[in-house]
């Protein structure tokens, strides 16, 4: 294996093994999610790049289903509408594309969750604050130290990295195990 792949595999195992702390929270997260789809609530996921190929990738994981044959969640991913987007960019600004759609959509009850590496973008800062305006509960799945959204997060899942490729990796794998979590609940199976 080449010097610079070793180092990536490497920097991927260290951070997979600091994420061992956040089991518990990762728990909790799974928790606090069924409790609200439970109680009727929606998933709202959003984020910029490949944070929104996460937000999209949690939302197939909810609505779809995870490994089981199980009635469909309600989860609904903010930036997959170009046409909203856009018109809220050009009209607003692009700092208001999630904002706009939360304080249109989210209730109190529902999850309002942002995917970030750095914490820092506007549009998901913005988003955050809107949606506790709205009461609904905030989840962040952030990087380093969580950045602004740290601030306005009920619940955060903070990836110790600064490296954004170690930081989307964890995602996903926190991702996958609250989406178990939430497929058994679904099902009415324990997880696997």
């Amino acid at each position: 294996m080449a010097d610079w792949m070793h180092a990536h595999v490497a920097d991927h195992i260290g951070v997979a093994t600091a994420l061992l702390d956040l089991v518990p929270e990762v728990d909790r997260v799974g928790e606090e999610l069924i409790a609200a789809l439970a109680a009727g609530g929606t998933l709202w996921t959003m984020g910029n790049g490949g944070s929104a190929a996460d937000a999209q990738h949690f939302t197939g994981e909810v609505v779809g289903h995870y490994k089981r044959d199980r009635r469909p969640l309600p989860a609904v991913t903010l930036s997959t509408d170009a046409t909203v987007m856009t018109c809220i960019g050009n009209d607003y600004s692009f700092d208001d594309v999630f904002a706009r759609q939360v304080e249109a959509l989210a209730r109190p009850g529902d999850v309002v969750c942002v995917f970030t590496t750095s914490g820092n973008s506007a549009n998901v800062v913005a988003a955050l604050v809107a949606a506790r305006a709205k009461g609904a509960r905030t989840l962040l799945f952030g990087g380093g130290t969580g950045g602004k959204c740290r601030e306005y997060a009920d619940l955060a899942l903070v990836v110790p990295s600064s490296a954004t490729p170690r930081i989307q990796e964890m995602h996903t794998l926190m991702m996958h195990v609250i989406s178990e979590k939430i497929d058994a609940w679904a099902a009415e199976e324990d997880p696997i």
